[in-house]
């Protein structure tokens, strides 16, 4: 029989239909924890890892394993940055919890199919390629811009495109550009736009040392730990907007102080601050439509210099009072 704790995902756990021979709600300290469940036996526990008081600090969660059978936990993580970091997974493994997911799908599978380490190990292998990939970039001055859809066809692939040509037209610097587990890149046939498998990506980053930037579409990885920022993309129309919070109700909350742009925004700055509100959050940019047969630099460059990268050109324009490459194609 099986055991669920709950807290902040309650509502989502109640439309798993397992058999349980108990149920608790609530958010519990680690000595708590182990009071209350050290002498039961189980087959299995979903546990709802905002259940443990401070789950983000994994000493707390190795606390309870001092008491209770690893193999025999599920945990239900939250969808925030620090859980499923590869840096915070790997802790998890490390003590033994090889099953783990954001989603009501992924328990459901745990429950069928449990992970065994050789499941989970890549991820360990990840976090060390991703500290050499951080050292790599502290080294040589690259900076790395991961972009994100947060509501669906936010417009990733064609922003990361139109920075790319934006950075080396206007800036004149060299860019590379990065998709993971996809091959949308391949119709811009550029031997600068890369698409590369999950577990190929550290390597392929440390690779690129000639780089001024690297932008990477994170749409089929969680790792964050391979950028310095991480760029989450929404499309503000009222349908997508509904989707999203349907999806996750508190996915503003769980992404407080992010960079969330409005991406293909048909807003007005007096509309911004209504949505907002709405919403609980503040917005890093606001990008309208872009048309990629055109010259936007009059868009992109007020994003990329909130970004805080400067325009070279421009500022040898400013210097020697002449117009160096301005219309470079």
């Amino acid at each position: 029989m099986n055991v669920i704790v709950a807290n902040e995902r309650k509502e989502l756990l109640t439309d798993l239909d397992i058999d349980i021979i108990k149920s608790v709600e609530g958010e519990y300290t680690a000595e708590e924890f182990i009071e209350i469940f050290k002498n039961m036996f189980f087959s299995r526990m979903i546990l709802d890892a905002t259940a443990i008081k401070d789950y983000k600090n994994t000493e707390n969660i190795q606390k309870i394993l001092i008491n209770l059978p690893a193999d025999k936990i599920i945990l239900f993580l939250p969808t925030s940055k620090e859980t499923t970091s590869s840096v915070y997974l790997s802790q998890i493994i490390s003590m033994g919890i090889y099953n783990f997911t954001t989603n009501l799908e992924g328990v459901r599978y745990l429950l069928k199919t449990p992970n065994t380490y050789k499941d989970v190990a890549h991820i360990q292998q990840l976090n060390d390629l991703s500290s050499n990939v951080n050292k790599n970039v502290k080294a040589t001055g690259t900076r790395i811009f991961g972009i994100r859809n947060l509501t669906s066809h936010a417009g990733a692939t064609t922003l990361i495109y139109m920075l790319k040509k934006e950075l080396e037209t206007s800036y004149n610097m060299n860019v590379y550009a990065i998709e993971i587990n996809r091959h949308d890149f391949d119709v811009f046939h550029s031997k600068k736009m890369i698409s590369v498998d999950n577990s190929e990506i550290s390597n392929t980053i440390g690779k690129l040392n000639d780089a001024d930037v690297i932008l990477i579409d994170m749409n089929e990885t969680e790792n964050d730990d391979l950028c310095g920022n991480v760029l989450y993309l929404v499309e503000p129309s009222t349908i997508m907007l509904n989707k999203l919070v349907k999806r996750n109700k508190n996915i503003f909350e769980e992404l407080k102080g992010s960079r969330i742009i409005l991406n293909k925004s048909l807003l007005t700055n007096k509309e911004i601050p209504e949505l907002e509100y709405e919403v609980k959050t503040k917005f890093f940019y606001n990008i309208p439509p872009l048309d990629d047969r055109k010259n936007n630099s009059n868009i992109l460059s007020g994003f990329l210099s909130k970004l805080g990268i400067s325009n070279s050109k421009e500022e040898n324009k400013s210097s020697s009072g002449k117009i160096i490459g301005l219309f470079k194609k």
